[in-house]
């Protein structure tokens, strides 16, 4: 199958992007969408062309560095799936598919398709550390957690910090990543300590990133690879109104 693709290309933060038009003739349907740019990356090589910047680890959908805008849509339009697990048989043959970087202030462009998340980072090391002892793992039975909770922890746990809620956000918020962060210690004994300076610092140093403030469009909750709930937003601000009393 033949694809057209628009993509970004910014060679340096400082610098203008635009949009350019390149065609991969020889594309599989069983590609997936990282494998198409490495295919394009390829061509252009060979042609003595520059080599499309974009970040890639692991490749099953589990480490976050592979956030693309694809036609508009963080990730593109598959559900749950990162773009590392977007496969070229969800288009058509000779379809034009526009790729961008993510788009917020708080994540800075570095070239092309890669973008600076390091405000994840520090909105993790604000958070700080849990207060348990290190050495043998204690009797899985001395810690009784409730299903319900144990459960929920769990799914707010699998956020992977790729930024696709940040980006599909008409505000840029960063919302449901950080309370995906503070939720499931919030719900777990293990966190409990330190449950309070937790959620103000993180919250405040996310606000110091300059990212946007919620406003429950539910975006975040739509494009989310890992399908994290608007309702860690919830508990979230809960948990910032019981720490601020």
């Amino acid at each position: 199958m033949q694809l057209n693709l628009k993509i970004w290309r910014q060679p340096n933060p400082n610098s203008v992007g635009k949009l350019a038009l390149y065609t991969v003739p020889n594309a599989h349907p069983d590609m997936s969408f990282i494998e198409l740019l490495d295919v394009l990356n390829e061509q252009l090589i060979k042609t003595n062309q520059e080599a499309v910047e974009f970040d890639i680890d692991c490749g099953e959908g589990i480490c976050g560095s592979c956030g693309l805008m694809i036609n508009g849509i963080a990730h593109g339009d598959q559900k749950l799936t990162a773009v590392c697990q977007l496969h070229l048989r969800t288009f058509k043959d000779g379809d034009t598919i526009t790729v961008e970087p993510w788009r917020a202030k708080a994540f800075p462009v570095i070239k092309d398709l890669v973008v600076d998340r390091s405000a994840f980072d520090r909105i993790m090391a604000a958070g700080g550390y849990i207060s348990v002892n290190t050495g043998a793992a204690p009797d899985a039975n001395s810690l009784p957690v409730a299903k319900d909770k144990c459960d929920r922890a769990f799914d707010y746990a699998a956020c992977i910090g790729c930024g696709a809620c940040v980006a599909a956000c008409p505000n840029a918020s960063a919302s449901l990543f950080t309370a995906a962060k503070i939720s499931h210690l919030a719900l777990l004994p293990q966190g409990h300590p330190e449950r309070k300076q937790r959620v103000i610092k993180m919250t405040e140093q996310m606000a110091a990133e300059e990212f946007g403030d919620c406003s429950n469009h539910g975006e975040c909750e739509a494009v989310c690879p890992k399908g994290i709930s608007l309702n860690a937003i919830a508990l979230m601000r809960r948990e910032y109104i019981k720490a601020q009393f």
